[in-house]
């Protein structure tokens, strides 16, 4: 905001000191010094919209937007005003009043051009394409310029692209853009790349590939510059949609014998052959094969083609290039698919494969090249193809342990690719416990001796060897999941803290590490470990469920929100953000990445994710703080909640989890299929479902409460109620019908692979009965509102209902206790033993107390009123006084002792798991077999899991006790 010209304007001068003030954060100081201006120059309406800014910087919210607009309506046209209105308006998120501001702007200054380009980004920032197009045509007319005419048609084709009639699209939207363009070009007016682009984009929409291929190899397709090979790949795009495969492996083959190492272009000659060869295609006698020249029909010809490459790479004395090498294997993959007998012209593939390694083997490409053609190799060549590669690894003398080393980095990365390919090949996963034992000693005597050649690494490089390190750690989980042996998991976290200590920046190191500790339950360790990842912008959305998928069910609940607030943080400024690289990209004409903006907004607003973290966000705020720091009705009221909206786009949503972000070397059936995706998913969903239907209950509890207050003082229509009963009704039955879903879902008993996704909490959900005992306590509210409206006097039945009711909640809320109890860590033969489902059955105890509280809660707003008449009618007939209390009034009565003393239980079985876990003297356990340094990093990540244990402990109990005053409350 600072960046003002040197405008001889004394009002400038006036100013100028309150924006330093807020360009410097001294808002306070920015609002005193406006104040004193406006003492002098009352009608210095800029000052104002200054006051307003530091007002809004400093919570005032309502006085800054009542001092905006009392500027708004007076309609100003002097340019600071103007855009420190833009700017007060952009940080109350209002930018639909900034589009009002230019349109009165425009009116009083018909001819600016500088307002009417105000105006049409305002229009912009809102997605108002129809008046943007106008707004557009409205400049060009007053500045005969070219953006602002093509602003006009790309807003053409934006309300084509954003219309929900692909036909309007199609008839009207489309061909008027069209036609606006033609015009240019017939007057020869065309002159920017990015008008060409635009025109391109235009007719690919319509479909016309013919006439868009005429442009692009016509004069105008000169102008396309900016990109290398530009016209050539959109001359592909349009022959592949033309079926143009003659033009296709013409073009292609033209291409690759200019540069025979670009790869995209390969895959497109090597489709069009085969169609070709579906074609029965064959060349006309006379002329030219096609307008691209000559073409290759024929698999030998294609065979001569890709041998001729590799040749001329054979005969270089400079490097080779992997282009045509990684073609032939393509090509041998594509004529094994089809059963095509000429494979056998190609040669053997183990016999390439090993070409292969000898010429790239010391690249780190190399093992990600060769892995996705290692089904070329029969089961029975495996081992000879490693054992070949082998000898083609030059290692130094034996040493003590019996392992031969590598004496540089060149030999070490082929070494490193060798591994890499056998555990690719499954080799390793077929060895027994023993073997699997060997080889991890191996891999890390590798490792150790490889970070001499990293000695001088930088903090942020990666040593040369780390991938032994995590080879390591990943044989250490396979002999954890194989034979359950908890010593596994602890050296596989040794050995990658120890990795970790030499390679500060290795984001996989992180990523590991992360995983194992959520497996033990530890969240705490976590939090450092993921913010040290950095994760940037869309990161957020692709790996952030790693975060947020376990901060809340191991209690950990400040680090929960601390996570969830890092997500959600992206996601809305995500709104903002898209609105201004849009902008950015009219006024720099990038037009073709308009639609991708929109399509990221789109997909973050869907995102699986974003959907997820602000339902457990609002969970998490209600179980911390409802009827702790504010009532349930006053925190729902505070989160604008709603429980007859529903804001998750169940039908478009987008799962943009990054599911394969582990770096993995397992073999093809070990690896994660689609199958798991599509399973992951559906999990997820239905989990989703489970916690917003229980959010939204909670709000329509929330809304029942607040009615009930309000019937009491005689207030409220009984419309109303029955309204908000019906709501809670009906979010029920989908409730149990979800519930149902979900069980036959956990019957299924999905196993991921261990470096997938993680599972959802449904099945511990389900099988600690927290979820049946939530819906539970949610129905009672319904049969209370029905006493309510009949009476204590008429509803004996209705009365024994609700007490069996709330014994059997309190039978259930028992049950999930019970699953609570046990020790969370233990020794055992000088071994250390986690049990993670003990903590997190605890913190499903602890929101479904919550919720069987609140329900109380709601239960006492209603019989309290019921008590005070029954005991005012029995003043009145003093015969009867000795009555007996209604059944409900004592079932409530029994209900609160019973929470009251579920809950010192249950912070009993926490202080004795502190006592324990403080007890617990990690010195004392046997690690005498180990080197000195590898038991000092599993030493460190011990005490991380314990400490961590503590924490989420501590902020359980804590929680439990603030729970436990709200009893008080419950008095009737």
């Amino acid at each position: 905001m600072a960046a003002r010209g040197h405008v001889q304007d004394p009002n400038d001068r006036r100013l100028r000191p309150i924006y330093d003030y807020l360009d410097n954060g001294n808002n306070k100081m920015a609002i005193q010094q406006a104040d004193k201006l406006l003492k002098k120059h009352k009608d210095l309406h800029c000052a104002k919209v200054l006051k307003a800014i530091g007002l809004q910087r400093t919570g005032k919210q309502d006085e800054a937007f009542s001092l905006a607009q009392e500027v708004a309506t007076l309609e100003p046209t002097d340019d600071n005003s103007l855009q420190a209105l833009t700017i007060l308006y952009r940080e109350m998120h209002r930018p639909e009043l900034v589009a009002k501001l230019y349109e009165a702007a425009v009116k009083k200054v018909p001819l600016s051009e500088e307002y009417h380009s105000h105006l049409f980004m305002a229009y912009a920032r809102v997605g108002e394409y129809k008046k943007m197009q106008q707004a557009g045509m409205a400049l060009y007319k007053i500045v005969p310029k070219n953006p602002y005419y093509f602003w006009s048609v790309m807003s053409l084709v934006m309300q084509a692209i954003s219309a929900q009639d692909e036909k309007l699209a199609q008839t009207m939207f489309l061909p008027l853009a069209e036609r606006m363009v033609e015009k240019m070009v017939k007057e020869e007016k065309i002159e920017a790349e990015a008008e060409v682009q635009l025109y391109f984009m235009i007719l690919e929409r319509l479909g016309k590939c013919v006439e868009a291929l005429d442009v692009i190899r016509g004069p105008l397709g000169e102008k396309l510059t900016s990109e290398l090979q530009s016209r050539e790949n959109k001359c592909m795009m349009l022959y592949q949609r033309l079926q143009r495969w003659p033009e296709c492996n013409a073009l292609a083959h033209k291409l690759l014998l200019k540069n025979p190492d670009d790869w995209q272009f390969y895959p497109s000659y090597f489709d069009s052959l085969f169609h070709l060869i579906d074609q029965s295609w064959n060349p006309p006698e006379e002329g030219e094969h096609c307008s691209e020249g000559s073409v290759h029909h024929t698999v030998a010809e294609v065979v001569r083609f890709v041998e001729e490459r590799i040749k001329g790479e054979d005969g270089k004395e400079s490097r080779s290039l992997r282009g045509p090498y990684l073609a032939r294997l393509e090509l041998m993959h594509r004529l094994r698919e089809r059963g095509c007998p000429e494979e056998s012209l190609l040669g053997e593939p183990l016999d390439l494969m090993v070409q292969f390694f000898g010429k790239f083997g010391d690249k780190p490409c190399c093992i990600t090249d060769l892995k996705i053609y290692l089904h070329l190799l029969s089961p029975d060549q495996h081992v000879q193809f490693i054992n070949r590669l082998s000898e083609a690894v030059p290692l130094g003398e034996q040493g003590e342990e019996g392992f031969a080393f590598p004496e540089d980095t060149k030999a070490l990365q082929r070494h490193l690719c060798v591994c890499q390919l056998s555990r690719s090949l499954g080799l390793h996963h077929s060895l027994d416990v023993d073997g699997k034992l060997r080889l991890i000693t191996e891999l890390k005597a590798h490792y150790r001796h490889g970070l001499k050649f990293g000695k001088n690494a930088l903090k942020t490089e990666l040593q040369f060897s780390d991938m032994y390190c995590l080879m390591a750690a990943h044989v250490y989980i396979d002999l954890w999941t194989e034979t359950g042996d908890e010593n596994m998991v602890w050296q596989g976290l040794g050995v990658l803290q120890e990795g970790l200590s030499h390679s500060p920046s290795n984001a996989q190191f992180k990523l590991l590490l992360l995983l194992l500790y959520c497996h033990l339950g530890a969240f705490e360790p976590v939090v450092d470990l993921y913010s040290s990842l950095d994760a940037k912008h869309v990161q957020h959305d692709t790996i952030g469920f790693l975060l947020t998928r376990y901060a809340e069910s191991l209690g950990q609940f400040a680090a929960a929100s601390q996570s969830c607030n890092f997500s959600l943080r992206f996601f809305h400024s995500n709104q903002k953000d898209t609105s201004e690289y849009i902008i950015q990209a009219y006024k720099y004409g990038a037009f073709e990445k308009i639609p991708e903006f929109i399509a990221l907004r789109n997909r973050l607003n869907q995102s699986l994710h974003f959907a997820q973290v602000r339902t457990e966000r609002m969970l998490l705020d209600l179980f911390l703080e409802a009827d702790i720091v504010l009532s349930l009705e006053e925190s729902v009221k505070a989160m604008s909640l709603s429980a007859e909206e529903d804001d998750i786009p169940w039908d478009n949503m987008r799962d943009n989890r990054d599911l394969t972000v582990f770096t993995s070397w397992d073999p093809k059936d070990r690896q994660l299929t689609d199958e798991h995706r599509r399973r992951s998913l559906e999990e997820e969903s239905v989990w989703l479902r489970i916690r917003s239907l229980t959010l939204r209950l909670l709000a329509s509890l929330a809304a029942l409460g607040h009615s009930a207050l309000q019937q009491n003082s005689e207030m409220a229509n009984e419309n109303g109620v029955g309204d908000k009963t019906s709501i809670l009704s009906s979010l029920l039955s989908q409730l149990n019908q979800t519930l149902q879903t979900a069980a036959q879902m956990a019957e299924k008993r999905i196993q991921y692979p261990f470096l997938g996704p993680p599972s959802t909490r449904l099945a511990q959900a389900l099988s600690s009965g927290s979820c049946q005992c939530q819906a539970a306590a949610l129905q009672l509210s319904v049969h209370l509102q029905e006493l309510e409206t009949v009476g204590l006097d008429e509803s004996s039945e209705l009365q024994t209902q609700i007490c069996n009711g709330f014994q059997s909640l309190v039978v259930q809320l028992q049950e999930i206790l019970n699953k609570c109890k046990g020790d969370l860590l233990e020794m055992k033969e000088g071994k250390l033993k986690t049990s993670p489902s003990l903590l997190e059955n605890l913190i499903f105890f602890v929101e479904t107390v919550s919720i069987a509280l609140w329900m109380a809660s709601h239960c006492a707003k209603i019989l309290r009123p019921l008590k005070t008449s029954l005991q005012k009618k029995k003043k009145k007939k003093k015969k009867d006084a000795n009555t007996a209390m209604p059944a409900v009034v004592c079932g409530f009565q029994e209900l609160t002792g019973s929470l009251q003393d579920l809950l010192t239980q249950a912070l009993e079985h926490i202080k004795g798991q502190e006592t324990g876990l403080t007890a617990l003297k990690l010195a004392s356990l046997s690690l005498e077999g180990y080197p000195e340094e590898e038991a000092s990093f599993m030493k460190a990540a011990m005490d991380k899991v314990q400490s961590s244990y503590l924490r989420s402990l501590q902020e359980v109990g804590d929680l439990l006790k603030k729970r436990a005053e709200t009893i008080k409350n419950l008095k009737i």
